[in-house]
């Protein structure tokens, strides 16, 4: 058994002693609770920082996503303004106006139409196809001249094909396909046949319009 000397018995039986004692104790333990809540708190911020960098890409790429969306009602807008000019300055109003203005193409090119016949294509919601057949006869420039024109025009005109159906001398004869359209009431007043029926009976005596010029 140790024994104390009594300088030890009075130093431990001392309150401050214990005092002491227990501030040492309390000292381990404030620092012991410091290291902790600093690895924590590392570990924590660490997290913390993946997660912001993570939300961070996200919003980037949501960003991205949305960026062909903005001003999209603007210009959804444009674009009908845009439309709504085309038709006005580009779209004939009647059936009439497109044979006249075929018409003097020809005299300026000068070249001479035959067999010309007209009809409907689909009507879709917005605008009914017209098409024209004809036969041109001329020399190579002037019918040149002519189809350049056509394809030229401040009427909207679209050459689908052109065929050689015959050559004599400086004469060359071709066939002619050409588009154009009608708001669908203009191309029901016009009263044309419906393409299809006009390709069907192209053998026999065809309802089809025909202009002679």
């Amino acid at each position: 058994m140790i024994r104390l000397s009594p300088q030890w018995r009075e130093r431990l039986a001392s309150p401050l002693t214990w005092h002491y004692a227990g501030f040492g104790v309390l000292l381990i333990l404030v620092i012991g609770l410091a290291i902790r809540f600093e690895m924590d708190w590392s570990a924590t911020n660490g997290r913390s920082s993946d997660a912001l960098a993570s939300k961070q890409v996200e919003l980037k790429a949501l960003d991205m996503e949305t960026a062909p969306l903005r001003g999209l009602d603007k210009r959804v807008e444009e674009s009908r303004t845009q439309v709504a000019a085309f038709y006005e300055k580009r779209i004939p109003p009647s059936y009439s106006l497109i044979a006249t203005r075929i018409g003097e193409l020809a005299v300026k090119g000068p070249v001479r139409l035959s067999r010309v016949q007209y009809a409907q294509g689909p009507a879709g919601s917005d605008l009914a196809e017209i098409e024209l057949d004809a036969g041109i006869s001329g020399s190579y420039p002037e019918i040149m001249r002519f189809v350049n024109s056509v394809e030229r025009d401040e009427t909207f005109f679209v050459i689908r094909a052109m065929s050689l159906t015959g050559q004599q001398g400086g004469q060359v004869n071709l066939r002619l396909r050409v588009s154009t359209w009608l708001r669908p009431a203009d191309a029901a007043a016009a009263g044309l046949p419906m393409a299809e029926t006009a390709n069907e009976t192209e053998a026999k005596p065809s309802p089809t319009r025909k202009e002679g010029l």
